[in-house]
């Protein structure tokens, strides 16, 4: 039986975190930092899920960990009403209107306050130039594997 170290600090709501991590999906890897930098974020800034956020509370400093989720556990459930048609027009103003877009395609938009961006994959692609985007979460309604090393707690 191994002991954790009582001085170590550990994973608190709040945090400041320095670490690794790795989602997958059925498909494979969605998101790994292993073999780059690590990744900072303040925990409860909404940059995991909220159920990825509860895996890391008390985890200490150093540790590294392996969580399996089940479908929909991380994201949430694919919701249909995040599929959306946006004209051609529209598209024009928010980027290149020279742009030509493929099934498959992920597309970044601003957020309304210009602050932030979101993404959209394409799922299908109308003559007139209309494209119809899924803005749901590449993961969502899907198992996935979170697997995480935290390297330092602030």
């Amino acid at each position: 039986m191994t002991s954790i170290d009582a001085s170590l600090p550990t994973v608190q709501p709040g945090s400041f975190l320095t670490l690794h991590y790795r989602l997958a999906g059925p498909a494979g890897d969605v998101i790994n930092t292993f073999a780059d930098k690590p990744a900072t974020l303040s925990l409860g800034a909404g940059e995991l899920s909220p159920a990825m956020e509860q895996r890391l509370l008390g985890l200490p400093e150093g540790s590294r960990a392996t969580f399996d989720m089940a479908a929909g556990e991380a994201f949430g459930e694919r919701n249909t009403e995040m599929q959306q048609w946006v004209a051609k027009k529209l598209l024009n103003q928010l980027g290149d209107p020279d742009e030509r877009y493929s099934v498959g395609d992920v597309v970044q938009f601003p957020t309304p306050d210009g602050q932030s961006s979101y993404a959209g994959a394409v799922l299908q692609v109308r003559e007139d130039g209309a494209v119809l985007f899924d803005f749901n979460h590449p993961l969502a309604g899907q198992p996935v594997t979170f697997e995480v090393q935290v390297i330092g707690i602030l």
